[in-house]
């Protein structure tokens, strides 16, 4: 996994996004297509602002959702599907498709629904991040790292729900949903490039765990050294606590 650290949280979100663009497009020239993954929370705020000022033919793209909390209305302000409506896909109005997930009535079938359009698109490039407690979307320690489902319902443990808490989406933390639709690790590997973005002093144990540790599901996000073609951004106070920076 190639890691490149920058300055600021700006300059790490604008080079990761710069990265996803390149692959987009080559993409499209390749195939005349391409297919993308976004996450959200706070690490994806610089990531999107830049990706969707870029040079992309946007209506040769097709975009899926990361993650999703289940039970929870479009409308609430910590919906991811209003996170990314507003932040990625009423800018980029001429986008393919963007489907996204439905937690509100059947998740298992709403997995269903979703993961049979995403076998149908191969991953070019997936936008990630890193949990403070080291998860690769919604998959918390100890992840699942065998199913081949594109998505499953996920159980939150209590220190990804504090994260939420913390980075201000909820009021307190019994307002912090205990269950999620993820993509799965697998289905996430399958993408041909990976742009994780990773800022935030906060998350700086969880960047060593993921470089400098096991490659084990007790640290979901450590699976992505096993990547090909994986690439991790973090600004400094991310890379702070790294042996070798």
């Amino acid at each position: 996994m190639e890691t490149r650290i920058f300055p600021t949280k700006g300059e790490t979100g604008a080079a990761a996004a710069a990265l996803a663009a390149k692959r987009l497009n080559a993409a499209i020239a390749d195939r005349g297509s391409a297919n993308l993954i976004l996450a959200t929370g706070a690490s994806q705020f610089e990531v999107l602002a830049t990706l969707v000022a870029a040079d992309v033919d946007w209506p040769k793209v097709t975009a899926f959702h990361l993650d999703e909390y289940v039970g929870m209305a479009e409308t609430h302000p910590a919906s991811f599907r209003k996170y990314l409506r507003e932040r990625f896909v009423e800018k980029v109005p001429a986008l393919a498709a963007f489907h996204f997930l439905d937690g509100e009535t059947d998740p298992a079938a709403e997995c269903q629904r979703v993961g049979a359009i995403l076998r149908r698109h191969p991953i070019d490039v997936a936008c990630v991040g890193i949990g403070e407690n080291g998860h690769l979307a919604f998959n918390d320690p100890p992840a699942d790292f065998e199913t081949l489902e594109p998505y499953l319902v996920v159980e939150l443990d209590d220190p990804c729900r504090a994260q939420q808490l913390g980075e201000g989406w909820f009021a307190t933390l019994d307002d912090v949903p205990t269950r999620a639709i993820s993509m799965s690790v697998r289905q996430i590997m399958l993408s041909r490039c990976i742009v994780c973005t990773v800022p935030d002093e906060r998350k700086a144990v969880a960047v060593k765990n993921t470089l400098e540790g096991e490659v084990s599901n007790a640290v979901p996000a450590s699976i992505l050294r096993e990547h090909p073609d994986s690439h991790l951004f973090l600004d400094a106070p991310a890379a702070s606590l790294l042996s070798r920076p």
